[in-house]
């Protein structure tokens, strides 16, 4: 049961930083969202909300690393067909006002968080996303360098369009991405 706790304060987190990012976030809301009791909180996480925040980022960059790993790798283009299909939705929430639960502990963390040990938490996890990527890029027959390129650029492409749109309140910057990343792939990459 210890665990259950622990796992859902970690979900709960993801969502409030999804949501309201490391500043706007609150015990309260985690609490709230978990089902926790208030003592659970220094009791799964005695490094209080630079931990529970450093875990929750940590384990959702995991869990997108475990969903990118699952992308088919039948050829170059199947492959970027199926990351951004994969990505729709989250590009979608961002547009409702959410966004990217790593990529929140990049900013305005606030001065009760260590923000060096935020980024190194975001930038293991972005690293992660672009090898694995690039790893079903090479699996589906691209050079080693240019699966590692075409990743990067996808990886940068979706956080980059999760702010555009959601600064925008709609997917055309998306709809561009997806237009660009596919004509780029079926002339760079044919096959």
């Amino acid at each position: 049961m210890a665990g259950d706790t622990r796992q859902r304060m970690i979900e709960a987190t993801v969502t409030a930083l999804q949501h309201r990012g490391v500043a706007g976030m609150s015990f309260t809301d985690v609490l709230a969202s978990s089902g926790a009791a208030r003592g659970a909180i220094y009791h799964h996480f005695p490094g209080g909300k630079a931990q529970l925040v450093a875990e929750a980022a940590e384990r959702n960059g995991n869990d997108v690393r475990a969903r990118l790993a699952a992308l088919p790798a039948d050829s170059p283009s199947g492959v970027v067909e199926a990351f951004l299909e994969l990505v729709r939705p989250v590009v979608a929430a961002a547009v409702a006002g959410g966004g990217c639960a790593v990529a929140a502990v990049t900013v305005g963390a606030g001065s009760e968080v260590d923000d060096e040990a935020f980024r190194q938490v975001a930038s293991t996890a972005f690293a992660s996303w672009v090898d694995q990527l690039a790893e079903r890029l090479a699996a589906a027959g691209l050079a080693s360098a240019a699966a590692d390129d075409l990743a990067g650029t996808l990886i940068t492409l979706l956080e980059g369009a999760q702010v555009l749109c959601r600064a925008a309140g709609d997917l055309t910057s998306f709809d561009q991405v997806v237009r660009t990343a596919n004509s780029l792939v079926v002339h760079r990459y044919p096959g």
